[in-house]
This record gives C-alpha cells, sequence and structure tokens, in this order.
C-alpha cells in the first residue's frame, strides 16, 4: 500500500494524479480541462426546439465526437426520484451508462455520479466495480461522488434523510476503506464505525491501474470541501455568487483559493470543475434570437410536482442563486450561463481560467447541434487563445 504521510493530517494515498502517465494527468497538463456534462435524463426547460433526449446512443455519439476532439472529460448528473419527478421520458444511470461508454472511446475521462450512501452500496461492490470500470477505460473511469441532499431520495431506499455534515463523515469512512480495498494485497477486514459496513477478508483484485479510479465531489459546503481536499482529484463546484456570468467571475476566486488552501494543507492538490450552459450564434442578433426563443417558451418546470416538501433540499452549493447582491441568471441550467458569440463565449471562459477555474463541463440547450456548433467555430478559437 503506498502511501505518503503528511504532518498532522494523516495518510495521504497515492491516487491517479500523483502518477504522471495516467489519463488524469495528461488532462490536468491543458490550460483548461474541456469536457461536456451530458443530460443522460430528459431535462425539459423550454418547449423550443432541441434534439436533447436522455438515451444511450444519443449521449455515446456526442462522446465518442469529444474524444475525437480531445474533450478531457466525460460527466452526467443522476437522481432518485418518483413518478412526476423527471421533466420527460426517463434517465439512464450515470454509473452504468459512463462506464459503459470505454468502449468507444480512447482518451476521454469517463465520470460516473453515485449516490454512494443509498442501499447501501457495500464497499467490496463499489471497490470491484469501479477497479473492473477501471481497467476496461484503462484508467480513465472515475466516479462522482454524491451523498444525496433531497429528502425523497433517501426515503425511496428506505432512510429518513442523514444530516448533512454526518452524511460525509460516513462518506470518508466508506472511501477510506475503498482505498484500502483498491491498494492492500492482502485480505482486509472492517467494522463500521458510522455506517453499517462489515467487512471480513475481503479482497479485490485486480487493483486499479493509477492508485484508485479518478475521484469527483461535487459540493459547495464546508463539510464537503473537508472531504474533497481529503479524497478527491477533481472538485466539481458552483459560482457562490449565481448563474450569471459576472457574478460567478466575481465570487469565485476567493472561493477556489479557499478550496485549494484546504487540500495544500493535507499535502494534497485538487482540481476545480464547474458546469457552464453555452447559449451560442455566429453573430450578437443570432445568439440573441436563440435566446429569446428559449427564454420566451420556457415552461415550468414538473419537478416537484408531487407534495408537500417531498423535494426538500439541505444542499449548500446552490445558496447565491437569488441573492439580490448578485446578477442573476435565466434559469437556462447549469452552474453558470455563458451567452454570446464563439469570440465572447472564449473571452467568458478565459475570464473562467483568470479566476481559478482547471475545467469546464459544457451543457448546450440542444445538445449535438449546439456543440457541433462549439467544435466549429469557439474551439478553434481556444487553441489560438492557449486554452
Amino acid at each position: 500500500m503506498s502511501i505518503a504521510v503528511q504532518k498532522d493530517a494523516g495518510p495521504v494515498l497515492r491516487g491517479p494524479l500523483d502518477f504522471p502517465d495516467s489519463p488524469l494527468s495528461r488532462a490536468a497538463r491543458q490550460p483548461l480541462m474541456l469536457g461536456l456534462f451530458l443530460n443522460l435524463q430528459d431535462i425539459r426547460l423550454s418547449t423550443f426546439p432541441s434534439s436533447s433526449t436522455w438515451t444511450y446512443d444519443y449521449n455515446a455519439e456526442i462522446v465518442r465526437k469529444a474524444d475525437e476532439l480531445g474533450f478531457e472529460i466525460a460527466f452526467s448528473r443522476t437522481q432518485w426520484l418518483p413518478k412526476g419527478g423527471y421533466d420527460g421520458e426517463a434517465s439512464l444511470d450515470s454509473f452504468v451508462a459512463l462506464g459503459a461508454m470505454a468502449g468507444s472511446t480512447r482518451n476521454i475521462l469517463l465520470i460516473s455520479t453515485l449516490h454512494v450512501l443509498y442501499g447501501p452500496w457495500h464497499p467490496l461492490h463499489i471497490a470491484k466495480i469501479g477497479a473492473t470500470f477501471d481497467h476496461i477505460s484503462k484508467g480513465r473511469w472515475g466516479i462522482n461522488i454524491v451523498t444525496g441532499h433531497r429528502a425523497i431520495e433517501h426515503e425511496m431506499f428506505g432512510w429518513d434523510r442523514i444530516e448533512h455534515d454526518r452524511r460525509y463523515e460516513m462518506t470518508g469512512e466508506l472511501f477510506d476503506v475503498l482505498h484500502r480495498l483498491w491498494t492492500d494485497t492482502e485480505n482486509y477486514s472492517y467494522d463500521g464505525k458510522l455506517s453499517p459496513w462489515k467487512i471480513k477478508d475481503g479482497y479485490i483484485t485486480p487493483k486499479p491501474l493509477y492508485g484508485r479510479p479518478v475521484l469527483v465531489t461535487a459540493t459547495g459546503s464546508p463539510a464537503g470541501i473537508d472531504f474533497a481536499a481529503q479524497h478527491s482529484d477533481l472538485l466539481f463546484i458552483t459560482s457562490p455568487g449565481g448563474a450569471h456570468i459576472d457574478s460567478a467571475l466575481e465570487t469565485l476566486p476567493d472561493h477556489i483559493a479557499g478550496i485549494k488552501a484546504r487540500a495544500r494543507a493535507r499535502g494534497r492538490e485538487v482540481k476545480t470543475i464547474i458546469n457552464p450552459i453555452i447559449i451560442s450564434r455566429d453573430t450578437e442578433a443570432e445568439t440573441a434570437a436563440y435566446l429569446k426563443g428559449i427564454v420566451d417558451n420556457k415552461i415550468p418546470s414538473t419537478f416537484g410536482s408531487s407534495s408537500r416538501n417531498a423535494y426538500d433540499s439541505d444542499a449548500v452549493a446552490w445558496k447565491g442563486r437569488g441573492d439580490p447582491r448578485h446578477k442573476q441568471g435565466l434559469g437556462l441550467g447549469g452552474n453558470i450561463e455563458i451567452i454570446g458569440t464563439p469570440e465572447q463565449v472564449v473571452d467568458k471562459l478565459a475570464g473562467l481560467k483568470r479566476a481559478g477555474i482547471d475545467g469546464v463541463q459544457l451543457n448546450f440547450y440542444d445538445f449535438a447541434p449546439d456543440f457541433d456548433h462549439f467544435a466549429q467555430t469557439t474551439l478553434p478559437l481556444l487553441r489560438h487563445a492557449g486554452l
């Protein structure tokens, strides 16, 4: 087991960033990592025409194109909601779908969202499946670690919602165990302190190729950031100031500096990634017309329509939305909204880089054609700008 000891901060286990030849290390050497935030569930913000769909073939083809273009990361959410909870037809499981894309791609990192406390998953399941995906993808697969912020999702699995900070304590225990299973060369036994997990003579082989799979945490709370600083390679953040790009550029630098300081205190490096939605056409007039078509045809989401406070959330990351001190977005989806011509989009992405962002997970309203437009018009400008 490869452990570096950091004074007063506990053991630091080696991960993919500690291996210069790992796919994650290669991706992290880019000035700005480019990724896609896929919609593996129907998201219907507007009745304005869109080809976007939850289907595997649609999303796998987008990821295949992104891989050919040199994008570094593909990513998607997963949610567990009752009937009426999704905007449209269906929702695929990110854990399975992103892992399945390993066979049709060569270089792009594939990050599967997993609610690690639901069920609960047993550590042996996560360790074995994770090591399998790791080998199929040759070190390109990872987990977006989610603890679950909605009461209704916990209840679907027979739990009462666990208190926010305790969820991260439990998840910390889980990943301490997973690190052991992914690295120990002898049988490992464990009796959970905060959780029901027990292992007697557990053993996982083969081991992951670069210490463990890539680990990502999506969070904005102090407890979540502390967990990520100890365990994760990438921290998926949102803007403390809300979705408007100006508010994001104003509030992100201090937020990111605090995150990176917490990681450095533990002898680690954490990269930050964020999810902009891109609304772009060749000219300002065309962009404005496209935006107007989307906004003028917005529809009330069916999300949360099924009763009382069933969709109550204790998430911290989105608290900046609605803050009167900051400009607010148009509710287009994404952590932040970038609207403009290709040149203006590049300018805003460069601003995110200056603010401390290491990578962007791009989302689009009409995903496939809008991504093609980005690839043809904006990607060459990003290359020219050194991003």
